[in-house]
């Protein structure tokens, strides 16, 4: 299994518009045949630094998730809204 943490850190007032946007790509993510799970958290520390918290069945689920319409679509508006991004991508021992 392939797991990412994507952190974003958003840009000052514009947190609201960034939630409004992702709710389109958790559930289009959640619904892909190889997704294990997908959410988004926001920092008990920081409202303003929001992650990505998924999982994919392997790096075929997750080069299927990066091609589809809706993540070539919202990702770049996401990441408009942000300062900083960073992704690790972990799997099992």
């Amino acid at each position: 299994m392939i797991k990412i943490v994507a952190k974003k850190l958003v840009k000052e007032g514009k947190v609201q518009e960034f939630k409004e946007i992702v709710g389109e790509l958790v559930e289009k993510s959640l619904a892909e045949e190889g997704n294990v799970f997908y959410s988004i958290n926001v920092s008990t520390k920081n409202p303003r630094m929001l992650a990505f918290i998924e999982c994919w069945r392997d790096q075929e689920a997750l080069d299927i998730h990066n091609a589809t319409e809706h993540f070539q679509r919202i990702v770049p508006a996401i990441n408009e809204l942000c300062e900083e991004s960073s992704a690790e991508f972990f799997t099992d021992l």
